[in-house]
């Protein structure tokens, strides 16, 4: 099995829309319009990574990575990782953790000091594939959400 690590292309839209369903299941499927005007700021906007990882050429992970800078910590960026998710078919095969692994390196690569991430999954497995990749959970952890998800 050979995983390459790329960063996501225009092309690659349906696949990230594919496997964010898997993701978030209860989400309405977007607009195209609106989807591809997203995908468009996505991959043009500095500092946010869309990763993917592809078997034989086919897309069956994702995550996004964003390095933001920063003022405290002698002003090194730090990394967030949202949207991680491998295909359900590929699950179990380590292409979780290559991709994430790729996500770490390209967080130090752009100096970040740390790289969080969050996920509401109470799955043991989950929470130890994070664990494993080198993520604690000895921090808490806010969060607010609008009720609707308007734009």
């Amino acid at each position: 099995m050979s995983v390459v690590v790329r960063p996501a292309g225009p092309d690659d839209l349906a696949a990230v829309l594919h496997l964010l369903g898997q993701l978030n299941p209860e989400d309405e499927a977007l607009d195209p319009g609106l989807a591809a005007e997203t995908w468009r700021e996505i991959l043009g906007r500095a500092g946010v990574h869309t990763l993917v990882a592809c078997l034989d050429q086919a897309v069956v992970a994702c995550l996004t990575v964003v390095v933001v800078p920063n003022l405290s910590r002698g002003a090194k960026p730090y990394a967030l990782i949202e949207n991680v998710v491998t295909d359900e078919a590929h699950r179990g095969r380590r292409i979780g953790r290559i991709l994430l692994d790729a996500a770490l390196e390209l967080a130090w690569g752009e100096g970040a000091y740390k790289a969080m991430l969050m996920t509401g999954s109470k799955k043991e497995s989950t929470l130890g594939f994070y664990r494993a990749a080198g993520f604690t959970d000895d921090k808490t952890a806010f969060q607010v959400r609008r009720v609707a998800y308007a734009r």
